[in-house]
């Protein structure tokens, strides 16, 4: 029998997912491992999306995932015309498409392989050249990775940087705690897409249930779409990590490889 399949996305992501999983036959179960939340105060963010209408502003607005696409268009109706936007993986392409944004109505740039959605493989794919000393709006999470605002400013591009969301660790109540232990008890296959939320994973099941279970968790099995998420799972001691390509489609082709 298929072993049940535990999704770790936000929730607001996950309920989409979750319905792929069950037409596929297989069990799907939400365990969210991050919240996001709406910032306390969204007028640095409001502020640079309304120097979108003067088009000659910025020459680039980069977004670091589907939730900073999401976070913008709560407080932007429509994507101006002629302002050339960035993403970094499949599934802020979709997001995006979720606003009315696709290659039919504006220019997106991406990385070319699916296999390697990250900051690097799209600094592949800009004209850092045209963009040396002009201004690149990075709409992203309170906190992350520096290295494409780095980037872009190593080679000259004025970086503008704007928090649109917030990412924590959810509190578990002692249900929540419960069917932690039991997942981890029992054989799935869980679908990781971040390495905070892979890090949070293993603080909570050595907070909430100890070494032995850490030892039993790091025996399930991992469907994972990056490199480098691959990597924190070999340096959480997991023995069992399968690598897809970016998106939906690549993470439930591996599922379906894997039963």
């Amino acid at each position: 029998m298929p072993r049940p399949v535990v999704i770790t996305r936000p929730l607001a992501q996950a309920g989409a997912f979750a319905r792929q999983v069950a037409a596929l036959g297989r069990e799907a179960i939400v365990f969210p491992l991050l919240e996001i939340h709406p910032l306390s105060d969204p007028a640095p963010l409001q502020a640079v999306l309304a120097a979108l209408a003067d088009q000659s502003h910025y020459a680039l607005v980069a977004f670091v995932s589907p939730n900073a696409i999401d976070a913008c268009f709560a407080h932007l109706p429509r994507w101006p015309d002629g302002v050339a936007l960035a993403v970094v993986g499949e599934g802020s392409r979709l997001a995006l498409a979720a606003h009315g944004v696709t290659d039919a109505n504006a220019t997106i740039y991406r990385p070319v392989d699916a296999a390697r959605s990250d900051s690097e493989s799209l600094l592949e794919v800009l004209d850092l050249d045209a963009l040396r000393g002009r201004e690149v709006l990075i709409i992203r999470g309170e906190n992350g990775r520096e290295l494409l605002g780095d980037a872009l400013r190593a080679a000259g591009v004025r970086v503008t940087q704007v928090a649109g969301y917030r990412r924590t660790a959810p509190l578990l109540d002692a249900a929540s705690q419960r069917q932690l232990r039991q997942l981890i008890d029992s054989d799935n296959d869980w679908i990781v897409t971040s390495s905070e939320a892979l890090r949070i994973l293993h603080q909570m099941t050595e907070r909430y249930c100890g070494a032995d279970s850490v030892a039993k968790l790091q025996q399930q099995q991992l469907i994972v779409p990056h490199a480098r998420i691959a990597e924190t799972a070999q340096q959480l001691g997991f023995q069992h990590i399968t690598r897809s390509a970016s998106g939906d489609e690549s993470l439930l082709a591996a599922l379906q490889s894997d039963t």
